[in-house]
């Protein structure tokens, strides 16, 4: 079956960086479309950065240009490098498998569009 583990979340200062990871199991790793999502308190949980099999990237405005995802397909975990962090950046942090598409939809930033989820790691920015 499949699992999503997340690790690497923590406080930090406005304009410091965070590296976090999923590790992943139970299918075949970079089949699929994944990705990083986030939810603030009182907020919609929203795309943050995702990636296609074919290493194809997409970011949520947010984030451009201060956040990038990558892959370790060897090990099978999932990064973000997070630079520049602001107070508005502060979430709980999920990874996430679509485990039916291969290549961006269009809805590649729409949580629906994702089957498998993580628990979570909690990134507080002050």
């Amino acid at each position: 079956h499949v699992q999503l583990v997340e690790s690497g979340g923590g406080s930090v200062q406005a304009g410091g960086s965070l590296r976090l990871s999923c590790a992943a199991s139970g299918y075949t790793y970079s089949s699929y479309c994944m990705g990083w999502f986030r939810q603030a308190p009182m907020k919609e949980r929203e795309g943050v950065a995702v990636i296609d099999s074919d290493g194809v990237t997409s970011y949520a405005d947010s984030v451009q240009g201060r956040f990038t995802i990558s892959q370790d397909k060897d090990e099978n975990i999932l990064y973000p490098q997070m630079n520049n962090l602001k107070p508005e950046d502060t979430a709980m942090y999920y990874c996430a498998v679509d485990h039916v598409h291969a290549r961006f939809t269009g809805d590649e930033l729409k949580d629906w569009q994702y089957s498998y989820w993580g628990h979570g790691t909690q990134v507080t920015v002050s």
